[in-house]
């Protein structure tokens, strides 16, 4: 078995995402030592992503969003562990002042896109307006309209400017989400994660379940279309969504390698080829949200960069 056979084996399946964030199918967790040899893989070949968006002074933004405690935190810190924080770094805004709240809504969050050369990982972005504006009540029902109707424009400006802009959903269930909830009380150093919102947030489940689905109806279009990660199993979808932000081992023409990253392109062939799109498939029993790790791994390589 080759080695984006094996790692496809490993990664496979550990990616379908029920539309309603209900109950799935129990995989096998990863063996430890399965798991570890992934991830090393992955780091090196995150670091081969990072030298190319250097060299070729590309500007990527990645959207984590998703259910409170699915995963969003861990995998962003996998991903950014090895790299260079003047290359990737990460935004994770606090709620907006006084005077933010007069700016226009998006103005506090365009100051932090990236430059030539750079990759900005949003834990969490503008995308709270849909979610737990919306759900509490932070926000003015005309206000969230505005959003709806605004935020595929201001996407499709970023992407005309240049940004590769990708965005992820966590989804996690409700058992899951409970667990990790009770996890993090329980456990002094974890305490800080969690935040009276979301204990509310348990109360508004079905809310935010239709939040969710309102803002996908709006939300996932072509230039920037919306990536479904299942969280329930860290390990899995860490593994999935490395697997997904990495360039390919392989390494072939440079032509095909500019390709590869070219926006006008799309982020799609940037994160692989067989992924469902949301529109057709949104809550079907299996959404996948990032592909086939073998054939992403055999179309789209990428030269040495050594």
């Amino acid at each position: 078995m080759s080695k984006s056979e094996e790692q496809e084996s490993v990664v496979e399946g550990v990616l379908s995402d029920p539309g309603r964030d209900s109950k799935v199918h129990k995989r096998p967790k990863l063996k430890k030592a399965q798991y570890n040899k992934v991830m090393a893989d992955f780091q090196v070949e995150l670091v081969k992503l990072q030298k190319w968006i250097h060299t070729e002074g590309l500007k990527v933004v990645v959207i984590f969003e998703g259910r409170d405690a699915a995963g969003k935190g861990g995998a962003i810190k996998r991903i950014t562990q090895n790299l260079n924080p003047r290359v990737c770094r990460v935004e994770a805004l606090a709620k907006p002042t006084e005077r933010e709240r007069t700016q226009w809504y998006f103005q506090r969050y365009v100051e932090y896109l990236p430059g030539a050369g750079e990759m900005v990982c949003f834990d969490r972005s503008w995308y709270n307006r849909a979610g737990v504006e919306k759900v509490m009540g932070y926000c003015t029902e005309e206000e969230y309209r505005e959003f709806l109707r605004s935020c595929p424009q201001f996407e499709r400006m970023l992407v005309r400017s240049g940004i590769i802009l990708i965005k992820y959903w966590f989804s996690v269930s409700d058992e899951e989400q409970e667990r990790r909830f009770q996890k993090r009380i329980e456990d002094p150093i974890r305490r800080w994660k969690i935040s009276d919102v979301d204990l509310q947030s348990r109360k508004f489940w079905v809310d935010y379940s239709r939040a969710k689905d309102e803002m996908f109806a709006h939300t996932d279009i072509k230039q920037a279309p919306w990536y479904v990660v299942q969280g329930d199993d860290n390990q899995a979808s860490r593994s999935a969504k490395q697997a997904k932000v990495r360039p390919p081992a392989a390494r072939r023409s440079e032509l095909r390698s500019r390709a590869l990253l070219n926006p006008a392109l799309g982020p799609a062939l940037f994160f692989g080829r067989s992924r469902h799109r949301l529109r057709s498939r949104r809550f079907g029993p299996r959404v996948w949200g990032l592909g086939s790790l073998s054939g992403f791994l055999h179309d789209f390589p990428l030269p040495s960069l050594w």
